[in-house]
């Protein structure tokens, strides 16, 4: 299911990002459109991405998702339509990987929600799930790769 949860020290990353606000069955019809939209402008403002795209989701999910769409870019991007520049500061966050298929990202997200307060820590509300290999990469879900990251309150 996931890898063995961490704690890891993150750096500041410069992104490009769509923010939406959008029900659970929207989610799926916004994705493309969103990513396509960075991908068009990170490429007409000539910045390279840096990493993977991930999703930033400013709270937990309830009936609706208020997230961003987020790619890592080399520096910061000018706003165009949707897109805007963006900056996560550097953090303290719990970081696992999920193998497979989007399906089980509910009960990975539990599984570690478990293994944090196991462990006595304190989450922001915010998480992001980077999807570092997926159906762009492989056909088959059993290769997919979603890394799950959830901050943590510290001192």
């Amino acid at each position: 299911m996931i890898e063995p949860p961490r704690i890891v020290a993150t750096a500041p990353q410069q992104v490009a990002m769509v923010r939406l606000s959008v029900s659970w069955a929207e989610m799926r019809h916004a994705m493309r459109p969103g990513l396509s939209e960075i991908a068009q402008a990170i490429a007409a403002q000539d910045i390279p991405a840096t990493g993977p795209w991930f999703n930033h989701h400013v709270r937990q999910p309830t009936d609706s998702l208020d997230f961003a769409i987020c790619v890592p870019v080399a520096s910061e991007i000018r706003s165009v339509g949707r897109v805007e520049p963006g900056l996560r500061p550097a953090m303290t966050v719990v970081r696992t990987v999920m193998q497979g298929d989007y399906a089980g990202l509910g009960a990975a997200w539990g599984a570690l929600r478990t293994w944090i307060a196991a462990q006595g820590h304190t989450t922001r509300p915010e998480f992001w799930e980077c999807y570092v290999v997926g159906p762009e990469t492989s056909p088959n879900p059993e290769d997919w790769r979603t890394e799950l990251n959830w901050p943590l309150i510290t001192g």
